[in-house]
């Protein structure tokens, strides 16, 4: 098999990919405070935004006329603004948190970790969460979540224990690229159905996923049919919108285990992270984990082996952030790549957000 008809048909069509490993039922969880009301059309793009000072810290109590929202660097009317501070007892968080547990991209003995690490991270504080949780565990043999979102994380925890943590029946350490594809063509369409299950959910989610992330392929050296280019191209447009739409901000944290430093995987993405205007740009590794991460506002978690204190660090954007809304652009064509800025009139303050969207007509 040539490795052009391989990529054709690890990429499925997107509606074969978002009926797979579909998740079970949840049990619901609150939506937290009301957001503005809309805009008034079909085409409004709602932005969560965490603003920091220098050291880092969140900054309260800011004001729709500190920022400036701008689409393609022109300044757009921010038609909603709310500010959500679990201090402030009439918004409280509006973000629940989703642990994916990776199974599939690590070895058998950081799974192990994984776990460990996990664990420790539901039972602090006597199992008692600041946040709602959900755990998925993403396996070779499926996607597994464990009842809906909780704070209880003892109950989680025992939940945990119920899934088995399973030798791999492909290395994740072997040479070749068919090996590499197989494994980021199910990762994609985990992600993806998660992303479509979580956009029927109410509320904000923070999706922290443990791993080093699924190879990162730029078939700089395959010849790839245009239909090909197309498939990817509409993979990446459906991962960037399903996740602004399911309101995911995604966050990766690789959980290499004490003693090893990740290597030379800790910055291989960031050749990636430039937004796609059109088929003719993709690459596979515009796929990549920590890419999405980046471009929907999140983080990537590198230089810690403590993984509860990196789901720490990633869960305190759900107690202090900032939801706008304006109204995204009239497009001369379908999948019209737009960036995205958020800046705030102050000094030494950072905005972080999604950095691009696709506008439909």
């Amino acid at each position: 098999m040539s490795c052009k008809l391989y990529v054709v048909l690890l990429l499925l069509p997107l509606s074969a990919v978002s009926a797979q490993n579909s998740p079970a039922s949840q049990v619901p969880r609150s939506a937290g405070p009301s957001l503005p009301p809309p805009g008034g059309t079909d085409r409004q793009v709602t932005l969560d935004v965490q603003v920091t000072d220098k050291s880092g810290k969140a900054v309260r109590g800011l004001k729709k006329e500190d920022f400036t929202l701008l689409d393609d660097k022109q300044p757009k009317n921010i038609v909603s603004f709310l500010a959500v501070d679990s201090a402030e007892p009439t918004t409280g968080s509006a973000a629940g948190i989703v642990l994916v547990v990776d199974e599939v991209n690590v070895s058998y003995q950081t799974s192990v970790y994984e776990r460990a690490e996990l664990k420790k991270f539901l039972l602090q504080n006597g199992g008692k969460l600041a946040l709602p949780v959900s755990l998925v565990i993403f396996t070779e043999t499926g996607t597994k979540m464990a009842n809906g979102f909780s704070r209880d994380g003892n109950a989680l925890a025992a939940q945990y224990d119920k899934y088995a943590t399973g030798l791999r029946s492909s290395n994740v350490t072997s040479a070749g690229v068919y090996p590499a594809l197989e494994r980021q063509d199910k990762s994609i369409k985990t992600l993806l159905s998660l992303v479509a299950y979580e956009g029927t959910q109410p509320g904000r989610k923070l999706m922290i996923w443990f791993s080093p992330g699924w190879p990162i392929i730029s078939m700089t050296n395959m010849e790839v049919y245009r239909k090909d280019e197309q498939r990817i191209f509409d993979t990446i447009v459906a991962a960037t919108n399903g996740l602004r739409k399911a309101r995911i901000t995604l966050y990766t944290v690789d959980p290499f285990g004490p003693g090893s430093s990740g290597g030379n995987r800790i910055s291989d993405y960031k050749g990636f992270l430039k937004g796609v205007t059109s088929p003719s740009q993709v690459v596979l590794g515009h796929l990549a984990l920590q890419v999405l991460a980046v471009h929907s506002g999140g983080r990537v978690l590198n230089s810690t082996n403590d993984l509860t204190a990196a789901i720490g660090e990633c869960a305190s954007d759900a107690h202090t952030f900032y939801v706008l809304s304006f109204e995204g652009a009239q497009p001369d064509h379908g999948n019209e790549y737009h960036d995205l800025g958020v800046t705030v009139d102050k000094p030494g303050i950072t905005a972080r957000t999604r950095t691009g969207y696709y506008a439909q007509p």
